[in-house]
């Protein structure tokens, strides 16, 4: 029976200063450069017609002119859409949401737009357990090549937290996630999945 329980945190960059402003410098280095590519694109509503209507240039010459016209246009995009997946490699948070039974992870850009990654249900977990023990190592070696899922944004816990892993099993596969929080939320998890699945140090 799934008891009422409500508890949130957030796994946040240890580098959110550093991360905030790189975001912001390619978020504004994207606009400008769709901003620049959308001026082309208006000069060449003009420039394509009068080189269609050119009869001194051959098919092949027409077709060359034009792609040399559009090729800034399309480096352009290219660079928008670049910088856009770097930016959003930059300051990205976690949050965690235990509500009934279940953890809700979300994953927050720039900490404005969120994204839902999982939804795990008590069934759902096998096993739980500190990510510096060796039952971590011996689960992530039982992946037959594959990694942990790491859900943060760091790559040691901040202060007061640590590291868990989770096994779960999702769409019928084994896989290993890895959160970042306090002991309140791994009391919270152990109390749903059951003690008998936390493996100690």
């Amino acid at each position: 029976m799934a008891r009422s329980a409500f508890y949130e945190e957030s796994a946040i960059s240890l580098n959110e200063k550093k991360e905030r402003r790189t975001y912001q410098v390619f978020h504004i280095a994207g606009i400008a450069v769709l901003v620049f590519a959308g001026v082309l694109v208006l000069l060449s509503l003009t420039t394509v017609p009068s080189i269609l209507m050119n009869e001194e240039l051959s098919a092949a010459s027409k077709a060359v002119t034009i792609a040399f016209l559009l090729l800034p246009i399309l480096s352009l995009i290219g660079f928008f859409f670049l910088f856009r997946y770097i930016k959003r490699r930059n300051n990205v948070s976690f949050d965690y949401t235990f509500v009934e039974d279940e953890l809700r992870v979300t994953k927050v850009f720039n900490n404005r737009s969120r994204k839902h990654l999982h939804t795990f249900k008590a069934e759902q977990i096998m096993q739980i357990g500190y990510v510096e023990s060796t039952a971590f190592d011996r689960a992530v070696a039982g992946l037959n090549g594959k990694k942990a899922i790491p859900l943060t944004p760091n790559v040691t816990p901040a202060e007061g937290k640590e590291f868990i892993y989770l096994i779960c099993t999702v769409a019928g596969e084994k896989r290993v996630y890895v959160i970042e929080c306090r002991q309140e939320l791994l009391e919270f998890l152990v109390l749903a999945a059951g003690r008998n699945k936390f493996e100690r140090k």
